[in-house]
C-alpha cells in the first residue's frame, strides 16, 4: 500500500514553497509520494485574479518535476468541491492507499471553517507544517482547541499509518517565506506562459486544459 500526502490547494501559482515542504513531508513521513491536489475553484477564496486551471497545473508540473510529486485536478473528475467530500471519495477510489491530510499552519488557523472540518479530521491523519508568522494564530484557533488532544509526537511521524484518526502531527520546517501572493505581486501575469499548451493529469492520466482567460 502506499503511502501519499495529499496537499491541496489553489497553486495560483505553484512555487518553490510548496516543492520545499512536499520534499520535507516526504522524508518526515516516510511518503511514497505527495499528490498536489490543484483545486477547481476554492469556496473560501474569490474567483477573481484565479487563473485558468490549466495554467494552474503546468506551473505546478514545472515546479514538480523529477520529484516524487504528483498534479491533478482529480476534484473535477470526483465532482467534489469541498475537502472533506474529496477526502472521503479519494479514500474510496484508492482503497489500497494510506492518505494522509497535508497543510501549512496558516490553513490550520482557518481550518474551523472548512465544510465539516471535524470529518475530515476523523477521516484520515493530518500533518501540520509549521509556517512563518502564522503559527501563533494556528494553535490559539478553534480548530486546535478541539484537536489539541489528538496530537501525535514528531519523532514518531513515521508511524502515521498506525495511527486511528483523529490524529494530528506538527511538523517544524525551515523557514520558508515563499507565497503565491508575492508571486502575483512580482509577475501579475505569470499564468500567460502556462496557457495554451495541454497539461497531463499525473494521477487520472487526463488532458487537461482550462478557459483562456481568468474565472
Amino acid at each position: 500500500m502506499k503511502r501519499i500526502g495529499l496537499l491541496g490547494g489553489s497553486f495560483n501559482p505553484a512555487h518553490g514553497g510548496h516543492r520545499a515542504i512536499s520534499l520535507f513531508a516526504i522524508a518526515a513521513l516516510g511518503l511514497d509520494e505527495v499528490w498536489w491536489l490543484v483545486s477547481p475553484g476554492n469556496p473560501l477564496k474569490s474567483a477573481a485574479g484565479m487563473a485558468p486551471l490549466g495554467a494552474r497545473l503546468r506551473s505546478a508540473q514545472a515546479l514538480a518535476r523529477r520529484a516524487p510529486i504528483r498534479v491533478t485536478a482529480i476534484e473535477r473528475d470526483l465532482g467534489t468541491r469541498y475537502t472533506v467530500d474529496s477526502v472521503h471519495a479519494l479514500i474510496r477510489r484508492y482503497p489500497k492507499h494510506h492518505f494522509i491530510w497535508m497543510m501549512g499552519a496558516d490553513n490550520l488557523g482557518q481550518f474551523a471553517r472548512w465544510r465539516d472540518w471535524r470529518g475530515i479530521a476523523r477521516a484520515l491523519p493530518i500533518a501540520v507544517i509549521a509556517r512563518p508568522g502564522y503559527d501563533g494564530d494556528a494553535q490559539a484557533g478553534p480548530a486546535m482547541g478541539w484537536l489539541r488532544r489528538f496530537v501525535r509526537r514528531a519523532d514518531h511521524a513515521e508511524r502515521w499509518t498506525d495511527w486511528r484518526p483523529p490524529a494530528l502531527v506538527q511538523l517544524r520546517f525551515r523557514p520558508d517565506p515563499r507565497s503565491a501572493t508575492a508571486v502575483r505581486q512580482a509577475a501579475p501575469n505569470w499564468h500567460l506562459a502556462h496557457i495554451g499548451r495541454p497539461a497531463r493529469d499525473a494521477v487520472t492520466r487526463r488532458l487537461r486544459d482550462g478557459p483562456r482567460h481568468h474565472v
